[in-house]
């Protein structure tokens, strides 16, 4: 496999990455449609943490971390590093090490569609991780891959430079073009539900609230009581 390191891409802009910092996952990926979300396999090794950063992306053979070594050269400050294989693989091919070079040069944390080990190191010092698997596995560093270049994670798309937004729902991509819009949006729909929320402390029921009772009649749902409901089912 042979493969090649991209040099200064375009990034989404710091001032907008900041924008989608204040905004969760679900928040995000619902302001740009229910689009963008890399699939509930990717989990959080620490609770309570939010990173949004810009994507450094690897494409890496399976077992194999090489191309972590000199992804790890092309990460700045504010990155997140977006790593995947070329076909799928559970191996441990991140820790402490790592983590510790990363944090050095202002990276916020790390998406593996792979497996993440020194998870407890990981905690401890505070470096991010979200991972398909937890894996004591070791890799080799024998074989080329790719930097910066697109990649495709759960369907969707990655590029070097695209806004990662991850928490303890999962990971949601936004496209460096789109982050302001995304941000704009996201305040929208914060502002939306903050404008709900005293109804819902007051008892209020969503169904009125949002005139969805209507909308029950429209697929044919209706009411009726629990001994007509077994009169009915008895018959």
């Amino acid at each position: 496999m042979s493969g090649i390191i991209v040099t200064g891409p375009p990034r989404a802009d710091a001032r907008d990455v900041e924008a989608l910092a204040g905004y969760g996952v679900a928040t995000v990926s619902e302001a740009m449609g229910r689009t963008g979300l890399l699939g509930p396999g990717l989990r959080p090794i620490q609770e309570g943490v939010r990173i949004v950063g810009r994507a450094v992306t690897v494409l890496s053979r399976p077992g194999d971390n090489l191309m972590i070594h000199a992804a790890v050269e092309q990460c700045g400050e504010g990155d997140v590093l977006v790593f995947t294989t070329t076909s799928p693989s559970t191996d441990g091919m991140f820790g402490e090490l790592f983590a510790t070079a990363l944090r050095r040069r202002g990276v916020r944390g790390i998406l593996i569609n792979a497996g993440i080990r020194d998870t407890q190191e990981l905690r401890d010092m505070g470096f991010a991780g979200w991972a398909k698997a937890v894996s004591a596995q070791g890799t080799v560093k024998a074989t080329g891959g790719s930097v910066n270049v697109p990649v495709v994670i759960e369907g969707q798309l990655v590029r070097p430079g695209d806004v990662i937004v991850a928490d303890d729902d999962g990971v949601v991509v936004v496209p460096r073009e789109h982050a302001r819009r995304t941000a704009e949006a996201s305040e929208a729909r914060e502002a939306e539900e903050a404008d709900a929320r005293p109804d819902f402390l007051e008892g209020r029921l969503g169904l009125d609230r949002y005139g969805l009772r209507e909308k029950l009649g429209n697929p044919g749902v209706r009411y009726t009581s629990y001994e007509d409901h077994a009169r009915e089912a008895g018959a």
